[in-house]
């Protein structure tokens, strides 16, 4: 049992990493800045409201029970990261799909950051004893259905979450002054036709063309079509290698701008922000805030033990061939837990998604 100072030391750790992150997300990205954006400028623009909040009770979350003893995720902050194809408020909380969800795993003592994308389209329990794609939760019962199907299938203690809709990566690119990227011959195409079907979404049509390959500075609508682009060599795993490559981007620029950019940045972006993380923690600590890195990146389930197929009606599925293995791979990959053994309700989920699938597919 935690002594009281125990209990407060972690409650600090907790208060120093939230203020030292800020996340945001769009249909196919999730953007993880530094939270020092978010704390400074409720610091200095009182007329900023803050994101849309869900105070969202521990109970509503589910979790697998042998998780909760786990002693090594004591040590972790993990945070779901959802980008939907909401154009309204009303669809940053339920009736869109995640396109874009990861899991942000922060280490407590270190300040390491790691991030897996979750395939939108990975065969799960959808947290109610369906299996379908895993994008499927967040349209059905909004973050919390999304969250209990993370936590459910991966064995996982998430509680926090942060939602962003179409418009948010645009904005904080743009507010940033753009972000390099290196882009091949085999993008940029698809990277201008992605640009005209956003653009007539958000931008009235307006954009502009990429027209070189190579290194080089992007604006928020190129970053946001290159984020997309799915029909090349990797298809839709290579798009959520895409995705990480501009978290990863966007944080480098956003270290190098002033707290005036930082600040008009966050007022753009916020009212496209849908989060758990509550103002009080924002505002918790504006200190020891230069020691979060982000040091890692995979996808799930891992390349070595996925494959596709079509599931009936249920479409083209990307399939853990064994949810097992997938899971204890992915607890070494982030906690360093390299004898990790899965709770029953994971091996269960396992094969009955190995029952639903193997008609369907050659293993």
């Amino acid at each position: 049992m935690a002594t009281g100072n125990q209990s407060k030391k972690a409650k600090k750790k907790k208060s120093k990493t939230t203020a030292r992150i800020v996340i945001f997300a769009i249909e196919i990205i999730i953007i993880l800045v530094m939270l020092v954006v978010v704390a400074k400028v409720f610091k200095t623009t009182e007329e900023v409201e803050g994101p849309h909040y869900a105070e969202i009770e521990e109970t509503q979350i589910v979790i697998n029970s042998e998780v909760v003893e786990n002693p090594v995720l004591k040590g972790y902050w993990n945070i779901a990261l959802f980008g939907v194809d909401a154009t309204t408020d009303s669809q940053l909380y339920k009736g869109s799909r995640s396109d874009s969800m990861m899991v942000a795993s922060v280490n407590l003592d270190t300040g390491d950051i790691k991030l897996v994308s979750v395939y939108r389209d990975t065969y799960l329990n959808q947290g109610n004893d369906s299996y379908r794609k895993a994008n499927n939760a967040y349209s059905t019962g909004g973050a919390e259905q999304a969250i209990g199907m993370l936590n459910m299938n991966l064995d996982l203690d998430i509680k926090d979450f942060v939602t962003v809709n179409y418009q948010g990566l645009i904005d904080c690119i743009n507010g940033l002054g753009g972000i390099y990227l290196d882009i091949d011959s085999a993008e940029i195409k698809h990277i201008n036709n992605y640009q005209i079907t956003i653009s007539k979404d958000v931008l009235d049509g307006d954009y502009v063309p990429v027209e070189e390959t190579g290194y080089q500075k992007v604006d928020g609508l190129q970053a946001a079509a290159y984020c997309r682009i799915r029909y090349t060599k990797g298809d839709d795993f290579k798009r959520a290698e895409r995705q990480r490559e501009v978290i990863q981007a966007i944080a480098d620029q956003a270290k190098e701008a002033d707290v005036a950019t930082l600040t008009k940045v966050f007022t753009k972006v916020i009212n496209n922000v849908y989060t758990s993380i509550s103002q009080d923690d924002i505002l918790g600590m504006l200190n020891e805030v230069g020691n979060y890195s982000i040091v890692d990146e995979g996808g799930f389930p891992h390349e070595d033990m996925r494959t596709v197929g079509t599931i009936g009606t249920k479409g083209s599925c990307v399939i853990p061939v064994s949810l097992e293995e997938n899971v204890q791979w992915l607890h070494e990959f982030l906690f360093d837990d390299s004898e990790y053994t899965v709770s029953s309700d994971v091996k269960d989920y396992s094969q009955r998604i190995e029952e639903e699938t193997s008609p369907y597919i050659q293993r």
